[in-house]
């Protein structure tokens, strides 16, 4: 009998994962990444906005362990990207060949028509209902579409302290294993790889954003701020409510 996706998801929840984390805790991303390619070959996902850390993950997925089927890239486009990420988006398809999967708002392909559909700058408004429209909604959409049983996510422990206690591996609301291949690494450790494998990375990194969002609600960070100070500016926000 043929193994399905959903068949799968109930094997995944039988991973010991207090043992794996307590394994895989401090292990090298690559380790991590080819335990997940090794033990979850269906229903393995990355999703990615890619920001500098996202795209090592991609570089090791796509560059060193080569997996037989591509591991699919969900994208989120908002339709409030920086441009510069958008064209980034175009390089990373053309340098790995990704198996790039976008979801967005349905029937909504402009800012300006987001704007006329609901109002100039929902951010500022509503900005929980903004996020949900843009990145909650299609983003679990997309993991339902894809039948995923686990999804590899680019966050590190140092980026906030809501960050700081973060497994490698843990469970989502509705039971797909969370991956967290660079929990233990800092900012410099993603950066030291990317220049060791010259790696392409948003010129927005080396103008003063260490992590980008939205323009809307992306700012400058200056020197000594936490690298993502400049995300939500102004506002006791810290997650835009994918991880939480």
């Amino acid at each position: 009998m043929t193994t399905t996706a959903s068949q799968t998801l109930v094997n995944s929840t039988s991973f010991n994962l207090d043992e794996l984390n307590q394994r895989l805790d401090t292990a090298h991303p690559r380790e991590i990444l080819a335990w997940c390619v090794e033990n979850i070959p269906t229903g393995l996902v990355q999703t990615s906005a890619f920001n500098i850390d996202d795209l090592v993950i991609t570089d090791i997925l796509y560059r060193d362990l080569k997996p037989a089927t591509p591991v699919p890239v969900i994208f989120l486009e908002t339709l409030h990207h920086f441009p510069e990420t958008l064209e980034l988006v175009g390089k990373a398809i053309d340098i790995y060949n990704l198996d790039l999967k976008t979801y967005q708002i349905p029937g909504i392909n402009s800012r300006k028509a987001f704007a006329e559909e609901y109002g100039i700058a929902l951010w500022h408004s509503d900005i929980a209902k903004f996020h949900h429209l843009t990145k909650i909604e299609p983003l679990q959409r997309g993991l339902d579409e894809l039948q995923t049983v686990a999804w590899i996510t680019g966050r590190r422990r140092d980026q906030a302290v809501t960050r700081a206690q973060m497994p490698v591996l843990e469970l989502d609301a509705k039971g797909r294993i969370k991956v967290n291949p660079l929990a233990s690494w800092t900012r410099q450790e993603s950066w030291t790889y990317a220049h060791q494998h010259g790696m392409i990375y948003n010129p927005l990194h080396d103008k003063g954003y260490p992590s980008i969002g939205d323009e809307p609600l992306t700012t400058r960070v200056a020197e000594g701020e936490d690298e993502r100070a400049g995300r939500w500016r102004g506002s006791n926000k810290t997650e835009c409510g994918i991880h939480i």
